[in-house]
């Protein structure tokens, strides 16, 4: 594998002024995930409240958020281990009047915990539980542990996972509420299809601060509160501090039986096609195939369904760029049907591609050691800015069209720039629309837009790119991927402030539409229900009716 080592990052990260916890995880699979080191606060334990103030060595970790073009400045950071401290901060911090922002592994793409506004910053991370809830016949997972850690207990003790991403290092606060997105979502479907429960502080009507469970069955009075936490993203009506996983239909009380059995072995492989030589005419063959292949392959009954692969297009200075596909080697002939689906995406392109891996590894091994991007070039770039895209049908030849110009323009000098484009579909879509928050749920492909750079010089010539290469992928739909024929919206996860910006998003489509489509209207409704006062908010955050 050719993949950046996460601790190299860290420190070139971090010495270019960067966010210390950032390594983008352009894998893409990972939902809003980024590789990070743990955080301070993961260290901090107690029985009682923490507050971390300017002066104390912990709080630079603690204020800074993944994307280095932002660094928070509350006034101090409270640390809070158990449920009843987080309750305890909000209320302090509402008697205090002052705004305050919640985070678990400090992961968000946006400035969501670290703009000005947020004087007070209340950190979860060192809520890392996992366990077994027999009167609820659920496994229950603190907001703050690491899906690495959450992967390697469920495998360890009972032989399950949940489908979420592959970046080991995200916490799971954020990650959840924004529907949860990883290599086995063709497999198992999104992460939210298997939430039990979550357990919320929110803040009633009259600025009482009171903890509370929702639950997705049918007679629970708060239903509408976990419905809100399958995929209207974090920060919106409370503070999770623990959420339940149990599949639906499932009515064994073995701990084994609550979540679908993870891989033991998969079978990996790595390619990498070459800049050089490659004309418009076999790249655009190339997405083509890619994305129609998604389309023929996308049913939950498909031989292919437990085949995920991301091709990653590149800058053409990076010289070349990867595909990595897995496949659950468990597959009656999966060797096969893997050989089959790599031909399948060169044929006719005239294209040959360098291999980089074909192995079996042990999943679990390969979740906790996911190397990241695979390629080289983004060390010390720890500036970024992402977009997203859904895809329904076969990418069109015009959207091809400005991929090829934007990744061949001789004006823009990044190298570290970048569209994921990977597999969905399958299990993930089998669920309604309306069944959870998560409202794509017809889509073959899910992409990743970003770019990375070190310095703030640098913000303007990249936000440009990235914008305009955004805009003319979707400029048949007014530059945003309108929910339609072939486009579905954006995924919450990879939060775009953009959308919401009446000068960015020139469409005339509502920023809510293309990430919740017709469920936007019932989450306002939870939302005057759980945070009337509409203490929980950002950028992006559902708005009161």
């Amino acid at each position: 594998m050719t993949g950046v080592s996460r601790r190299v990052f860290m420190r070139h990260t971090a010495a270019a002024g960067g966010a210390a916890l950032a390594l983008p995880a352009l894998g893409g699979w990972a939902g809003e995930a980024f590789a990070a080191e743990p955080t301070a606060a993961a260290g901090i334990a107690t029985t009682s409240l923490v507050t971390v103030a300017p002066s104390d060595p912990r709080y630079a970790t603690l204020v800074a958020g993944a994307n280095g073009r932002w660094v928070g400045t509350p006034d101090y950071v409270l640390v809070a281990s158990t449920p009843d401290q987080v309750v305890q901060a909000v209320q302090e911090t509402l008697d205090r009047g002052v705004r305050f922002a919640v985070r678990s592994g400090g992961h968000c793409y946006e400035d969501f915990t670290s703009n000005a506004n947020i004087r007070v910053l209340i950190d979860i991370s060192a809520m890392t539980g996992i366990s077994h809830d027999t009167s609820r016949r659920a496994v229950a997972v603190e907001a703050g542990a690491q899906l690495g850690s959450v992967y390697e207990t469920l495998y360890n003790t009972w032989g399950v996972t949940i489908p979420g991403g592959t970046c080991p290092t995200v916490s799971v606060g954020g990650h959840i509420p924004g529907g949860g997105y990883g290599p086995l979502a063709r497999s198992h479907g999104v992460t939210v299809d298997h939430l039990y429960a979550v357990e919320v502080v929110h803040v009633d009507s009259a600025g009482v601060a009171r903890k509370v469970v929702a639950t997705r069955d049918a007679n629970d009075p708060n239903r509408e509160l976990w419905w809100a936490h399958t995929g209207a993203g974090g920060g919106n009506y409370g503070i999770v501090t623990r959420y339940w996983f149990r599949s639906p239909n499932t009515t064994s009380t073995d701990p084994a039986l609550f979540l679908p059995k993870a891989p033991r072995e998969l079978i990996i492989s790595e390619v990498a096609f070459s800049w050089t030589g490659m004309t418009e005419a076999a790249f655009t063959r190339l997405l083509h195939n890619f994305t129609k292949w998604h389309e023929d392959n996308s049913s939950a009954t498909s031989p292919y369904a437990k085949l995920f692969s991301a091709i990653k297009p590149r800058h053409k200075l990076a010289g070349e760029f990867l595909m990595s596909s897995q496949i659950d080697s468990a597959l009656p002939n999966a060797d096969q049907l893997l050989d089959d689906y790599l031909a399948a995406i060169v044929a006719g392109t005239g294209l040959t591609y360098r291999v980089d891996a074909r192995r079996r590894v042990d999943w679990l091994y390969n979740v906790l050691h996911w190397p990241g991007l695979g390629g080289s070039g983004f060390e010390g770039k720890g500036r970024f800015k992402a977009k997203s895209s859904y895809l329904r049908k076969t990418m069109p030849a015009a959207q091809i069209k400005a991929f090829y110009k934007h990744l061949t323009r001789n004006d823009y000098t990044n190298s570290a720039a970048l569209v994921e484009i990977a597999g969905y579909g399958a299990a993930a879509n089998v669920p309604s629309t309306s069944a959870t928050a998560t409202a794509q749920r017809d889509s073959i492909i899910k992409m990743l837009f970003v770019n990375l750079w070190a310095t703030p010089a640098e913000d303007a010539a990249n936000l440009a790119w990235i914008r305009e290469f955004y805009r003319d992928v979707h400029a048949a739909t007014g530059g945003v991927p309108r929910p339609g024929v072939v486009n579905d919206g954006a995924f919450i996860n990879y939060a775009d402030a953009d959308l919401a910006d009446s000068t960015l998003n020139t469409s005339g489509i509502a920023w809510h539409h293309l990430y919740f489509k017709d469920g936007y209207c019932r989450l306002q409704a939870a939302k005057s229900q759980w945070d009337p006062r509409n203490v929980f908010r950002h950028t992006l955050s559902i708005r009161l009716p």
